[in-house]
């Protein structure tokens, strides 16, 4: 019999989540590391280097990997000898850990998460409460792996019900480009196989838990049957030819895990799960000696890759920019703009709307300025924000062409647009720049100056105007309404399918 202490189990669960807020779990770097080596599409390596470098960075500078530091959820297996002291329930002791770890004054990570989801959407200011998952298994020790998910890969996810004949590579070959690349490859897919329609979505969310192991399984060769499934998976997505960040390129997924339970013999439910680029779990057990931390990994083991703006990149002078300017860029070309800029995103946006739907006058202009889709961590020591990478732009389609009318002459997000807001950046002779996601920390080293200017109590959401200095990105949609993240993907999946046509 094990005595578990409830301070022991939220003191385990703040420093796994501070710990996983700028640590890289290992495997992901080395992996991800194989990837840049490989790579050769241009702009796919580019998007590597400075997910790499942002890492690197991160743990150096104990810093969130991403400005989305995720919606906690726990993984967690009680011995039926555990014994508790504390009078707190389960999801009361990590409830506090999430909290704890959420609100330290030294490394402060941002609160996503809403109540009243369906109405009033309140941010709870804490990010609690956790989603947690109990097994009671045999012994007395308390086994827990948490996990900190994004919300744009947790977007993505998917679920079928397929026939008992039907093939499961076949619907993820299939599914997968409907994902885009708002969960910011290359990451990982969950993939979880029968049961019920929700312990499939379940077991696609506790497979991303386990370690990257692709290259090793690939070099010994498979002994299972969901070994080759897996295999068989990832030569089929990565085919695909998305590349990092659905620029195109060789590297899609760096792993497929798969976890399967027997179902009803007229199911065959699939869920599946992206992780992003900012991969983030850990595991630990509390045997009652005491609360668990988790080792700094060897920064020595980190690849060896650095980041600096290409050469060829153009400086962009956000005081001057005119729309014969934005006109001028081209679809990929490396950009690094300089001056003013506003912020803004679902929240502001939907406010936005409503002033205008009510006559009201708005708090800023946004005529000839360029906004940036993010929500920044809140800043610490000497910084001026905290990272801010670029949240996914898709959720801002509706809300485009009534922006452009008011004379924005660009946006920076990251991942694709919708034909809808493609056609309104190509009606207006605007464009959509890209910026990296899951390189928070290093786009947030460009901006000199931030200030709130509009929508204060949005608190993240809110309207800044940052002043940046030689911030990259990327013509992801030109003034012509030509997309990067449809021709990349093209031309990088036809080259894949020819070279797997050539002859051994």
């Amino acid at each position: 019999m094990a005595l578990i202490r409830a301070v022991d189990v939220i003191e385990s669960v703040r420093d796994a989540l501070q710990h996983i807020s700028f640590f890289h779990p290992l495997d992901y770097v080395q992996a991800l590391g194989r990837a840049y080596e490989l790579e050769e599409g241009p702009a796919a390596r580019d998007a590597i280097a400075q997910i790499l470098a942002n890492s690197r960075m991160c743990a150096e500078g104990h810093r969130p990997i991403c400005q989305d530091t995720g919606i906690v959820v726990a993984f967690v297996k009680v011995g039926m000898g555990v014994i508790w002291e504390g009078g707190m329930t389960l999801q009361a002791m990590i409830d506090e850990g999430v909290r704890q770890a959420y609100r330290d004054p030294h490394n402060p990570l941002r609160a996503s998460i809403v109540a009243d989801p369906a109405f009033s959407r309140v941010n709870t200011r804490d990010n609690t409460p956790a989603v947690v998952h109990v097994e009671l298994v045999e012994g007395d020790t308390l086994e827990i792996a948490l996990s900190a998910k994004g919300g744009g890969s947790e977007n993505k996810s998917k679920f079928v019900m397929l026939n008992p004949s039907d093939s499961i590579p076949e619907w993820v070959e299939k599914t997968v480009p409907t994902m885009g690349s708002g969960w910011c490859p290359p990451g990982m897919l969950g993939i979880g196989i029968g049961g019920t329609a929700e312990r499939a979505m379940v077991l696609a969310k506790e497979a991303l838990m386990a370690p990257i192991d692709m290259a090793e399984l690939k070099a010994r060769g498979p002994r299972t049957p969901i070994e080759e499934l897996r295999i068989e998976i990832f030569d089929r997505v990565n085919a695909l030819g998305i590349g990092a960040q659905g620029l195109g390129g060789l590297s899609t997924i760096l792993d497929v895990k798969i976890l399967d339970t027997p179902t009803h013999a007229a199911s065959k439910p699939v869920g599946m799960i992206p992780n992003c680029a900012a991969t983030r779990h850990a595991h630990f057990h509390l045997d009652g000696s005491g609360p668990a931390y988790l080792p700094a990994p060897d920064l020595s083991k980190w690849p060896k890759v650095s980041w600096a703006p290409s050469q060829e990149a153009i400086h962009v002078d956000l005081e001057t920019l005119t729309q014969e300017e934005v006109r001028r860029w081209q679809p990929g070309e490396r950009l690094l703009l300089s001056g003013r800029m506003l912020t803004g995103r679902d929240a502001a946006h939907k406010r936005i709307a409503d002033m205008r739907a009510r006559g009201a006058e708005l708090p800023v202009s946004f005529a000839g300025r360029v906004i940036y889709y993010v929500g920044p961590v809140d800043p610490v020591r000497d910084e001026v924000v905290g990272p801010a990478g670029p949240t996914t732009a898709t959720r801002m389609d509706k809300f485009t062409r009534m922006m452009l009318d008011q004379g924005l002459l660009a946006m920076v997000g990251k991942a694709e647009r919708g034909p809808e807001a493609i056609e309104a950046i190509r009606e207006a002779g605007a464009a959509y720049l890209m910026a990296v996601g899951g390189a928070a920390y290093l786009v947030s080293r460009a901006i000199k100056t931030a200030r709130v200017v509009a929508f204060e109590d949005l608190g993240m959401e809110a309207i800044y105007e940052f002043e940046v200095k030689d911030m990259p990105v990327t013509v992801a949609v030109d003034a012509r309404g030509v997309s990067v993240h449809q021709s990349g993907p093209e031309e990088w999946r036809r080259r894949i399918a020819a070279r797997s046509r050539e002859p051994a």
